[in-house]
């Protein structure tokens, strides 16, 4: 692992903004190129961060593969807060700061009220949910100022902490690996709560300054992050997850 990519973070700086393309979602004909990707994700942290969100919390956060989800997780990285994808519907005594889900599932959650609901989608009609694409929108394009370390936790699985530094290293090993460049698109067909698929999935295109592909069932990326316990031939240009992370 380089300095240069110590943490999350270090990808969505300012003087990686460009006119590339960083994330691609072909169902919704959506995509963000480079200085668009970066600003996002900062407005989404500072959002967050007015929110109450720093180190020591934890965002709820849905393994929907559409970009929301990967936004808020680039986002939330930037405050030192610990993501956990695919969060239990009610609220035990690791209780969240924020919810980050789909408008249309946003009911099925039941957390206390110290959890700041937030739905991406259509906009919900009960105005105690946060929307999104509004609250986002609003944000001041600037990346927030908290420092991070690479012993911080990132992800939350299964009761255990994934450190930053562990998702980088296991990010950077993929792109040498796989020869990753500015060129290359990375397909993520596996789920996002298993923390391979956001080492190789999200963190190493975005550190290698690529594409990240959030596909349909017709679109192909340059490499494919599959999810554990997947069979492949050593030649298919596919990776599983538990052999990253």
């Amino acid at each position: 692992m380089t300095d240069e990519f110590a943490v999350l973070g270090d990808c969505v700086t300012r003087e990686r903004r460009s006119n590339r393309t960083a994330l691609r979602h072909p169902a919704s004909g959506r995509a963000y190129d480079w200085r668009r990707f970066c600003t996002t994700a900062w407005k989404v942290g500072n959002y967050l961060r007015n929110e109450g969100v720093r180190e020591g919390a934890t965002v709820g956060l849905a393994a929907d593969r559409v970009p929301e989800p990967v936004l808020t997780l680039a986002g939330v990285s930037m405050l030192g807060a610990t993501v956990r994808f695919d969060p239990p519907a009610a609220g035990g005594p690791d209780d969240l700061k924020a919810l980050v889900v789909p408008t249309t599932s946003v009911t099925d959650y039941d957390y206390p009220p110290g959890t700041r609901y937030v739905a991406y989608g259509e906009e919900p009609a009960d105005p105690s949910y946060a929307y999104f694409e509004r609250e986002v929108w609003s944000e001041n394009p600037t990346a927030p100022p908290d420092v991070i370390r690479p012993g911080t936790a990132l992800l939350s699985v299964e009761g255990e902490s994934v450190t930053h530094g562990a998702v980088m290293e296991a990010a950077m090993a993929a792109v040498e690996r796989w020869g990753l460049d500015d060129r290359t698109t990375v397909a993520v067909r596996g789920p996002l709560a298993h923390p391979g698929v956001v080492a190789a999935g999200i963190a190493a295109p975005l550190a290698a300054g690529g594409t990240i592909l959030l596909p349909d069932e017709g679109s192909t990326g340059d490499r494919a992050v599959l999810g554990p316990g997947v069979d492949r031939a050593p030649e298919d240009r596919t990776v599983a997850a538990a052999d990253v992370l």
